[in-house]
């Protein structure tokens, strides 16, 4: 495999993501609908996988962000420093009080139990980092002046604003100028395309973002929602495509997109809110290798597990540059990490080198 990673000592970071962190209120095991009392957590699709490399792999990461100086970002600042991730590049953005200006972005989050599914509900307008340019980070300084190793953004972030597509295309732009990896989760989100022009602007930005990519993950529908990619014969939704279509549709991504080192994607079958089957698959140097599939996984929150998956598959091309064992890390990790509350793993490398190894649920004592 042909990753060509910085050496560590020459960069300040190992990895560094750029996205959207928002106040996740978690009404635990009721309804958002119902409740008079949330737990907050910190999340975002980007900077769960910075968090994960720091806290379960013990990488040194930072994440690129904005929020509104106000009390709900001190909050969110706070959040992350408990997870270890790097607070300095985060933009401070002034703000009226009441959130004309600016204002940092809310996700309600139930987690759904048995036949009913899990549940969303975000307030995420008018963001301060859907508002931030690249004049805000001085990428230039970030990528040349401290240097980063791998660099990861994603297509929730891109779908935030128009400015947020100009500020995601300078930022891959500026990385790969400096020798930096570049993971890309396409991440297709309809609602959050459709005010900015819909999946005809998602094509139109991730087409633009792509040849910067090395590593391309996408899941279900993405790669045709996002690019235009098809394969043959297939007429019918993604999400019903079984793992002989996902490698095609790998194959096909990599023959568009020849710059696209590795690709990879979960693999989820829905039997309940609560039990998924669960595994990946890889693409690299032309083969596809498939993850340890985890049978009747029980979960207890399933959000951040395909951000999990993205960190440990990260973590493994890292240190191995071997796409069956990284493959089996991001499948292992995003398991784990299904199995506790809040958007963030809770596990430690130990604890997902065990799986992997098939380590069984006893008590340990």
């Amino acid at each position: 495999m042909n990753l060509s990673i910085r050496p560590k000592e020459e960069c300040k970071y190992d990895a560094v993501s750029l996205g959207e962190v928002m106040l996740r209120l978690d009404p635990g095991e009721g309804r958002i609908r119902t409740a008079r009392s949330f737990r907050v957590w910190e999340g975002g699709g980007e900077y769960n996988v910075a968090r994960g490399l720091r806290r379960c792999f013990g990488l040194n990461t930072a994440v690129i962000t904005a929020f509104a100086e106000n009390e709900t970002g001190l909050l969110l600042e706070d959040l992350i420093l408990q997870g270890g991730v790097d607070t300095s590049l985060i933009k401070w953005m002034k703000t009226d009080g009441i959130g004309r200006t600016c204002r940092n972005g809310l996700n309600f989050t139930e987690r759904g139990f048995g036949i009913r599914g899990a549940l969303g509900c975000s307030d995420r307008a008018n963001t301060a980092i859907s508002k931030a340019t690249p004049r805000d980070f001085d990428f230039e300084y970030i990528f040349g002046r401290l240097g980063v190793r791998w660099f990861h953004t994603g297509g929730i972030y891109a779908a935030l604003s128009e400015q947020s597509c100009v500020t995601v295309l300078e930022a891959v732009k500026t990385a790969k100028k400096y020798g930096t990896v570049v993971s890309y989760d396409l991440n297709y989100r309809p609602s959050l395309w459709e005010a900015i022009g819909g999946q005809k602007k998602a094509r139109e930005v991730n087409r633009e973002i792509a040849p910067y990519v090395d590593v391309m993950i996408g899941n279900e529908e993405d790669f045709t929602a996002c690019l235009g990619l098809t394969v043959e014969g297939n007429d019918r939704d993604l999400k019903k495509l079984n793992t002989d279509g996902y490698k095609k549709m790998m194959f096909r991504a990599a023959s568009v997109y020849p710059n696209f080192k590795v690709i990879a994607t979960t693999l989820r079958e829905v039997r309940t809110a609560t039990v998924n089957d669960w595994s990946a698959l890889c693409y690299a140097d032309g083969k596809v290798v498939k993850a340890k599939k985890y049978k009747k996984l029980e979960i207890m929150d399933r959000v951040g597990g395909g951000d999990s998956f993205a960190s440990g598959l990260i973590y493994g091309l890292m240190t191995t540059q071997d796409a069956g064992l990284a493959v089996n890390y991001g499948a292992a990790h995003g398991a784990l990490a299904m199995t506790t509350p809040g958007d963030t793993t809770m596990v430690s490398k130990k604890e997902v080198e065990a799986v992997m190894q098939n380590a069984g649920a006893r008590v340990q004592r």
